[in-house]
């Protein structure tokens, strides 16, 4: 009997921040709204929710409609350590079976830096090509926002 396991995909990146930080900006719509952003598509996004187990969070577009690109559950929330949740597109949110997960670890690293670490797994091959080009971007703009007070050049929110 063959399984076939979905993809994972990983990213670990090192910002000179603290953990409390790095939480704020993953959970703060206003600091979301600041480095979320999909410079192809010229709009930014923010993360909504109260970031409790069991809750909803919702990925909405920063427009007149707050249009939901994205949605799941808090699956884990642990302050400032640790966030799970669950992801899935809107057309998919009654199929668990079209969900992937995404885990934020974040760790003290050395004085002054931590360590984040996005797994992103249970994924299919559409999703998988869609947050391979997403996730750096993102990343790659929180971590910049983070350390000198600014998005990346051609980033900023619409």
């Amino acid at each position: 009997m063959t399984t076939t396991k979905k993809p994972d995909y990983v990213y670990v990146t090192y910002i000179a921040t603290t953990p409390e930080k790095v939480w704020q900006a993953i959970t703060d719509t206003e600091i979301t709204r600041q480095y979320w952003v999909d410079p192809k598509a010229g709009c930014s996004r923010v993360n909504v929710s109260d970031w409790q187990p069991g809750s909803r969070w919702e990925h909405q577009r920063i427009d007149e409609a707050h249009t939901v690109d994205i949605l799941g559950k808090v699956i884990e929330s642990t302050p400032p350590t640790r966030l799970v949740i669950s992801w899935a597109r809107p057309a998919d949110v009654d199929n668990g079976a079209r969900h992937s997960r995404v885990v934020f670890d974040i760790e003290h690293y050395v004085d002054g830096t931590v360590r984040l670490t996005v797994t992103h797994d249970e994924l299919d091959a559409e999703m998988l090509k869609g947050i391979s080009g997403g996730w750096p971007t993102v990343l790659s703009n929180l971590k910049t926002l983070l350390e000198t007070g600014r998005a990346l050049p051609g980033t900023s929110a619409a």
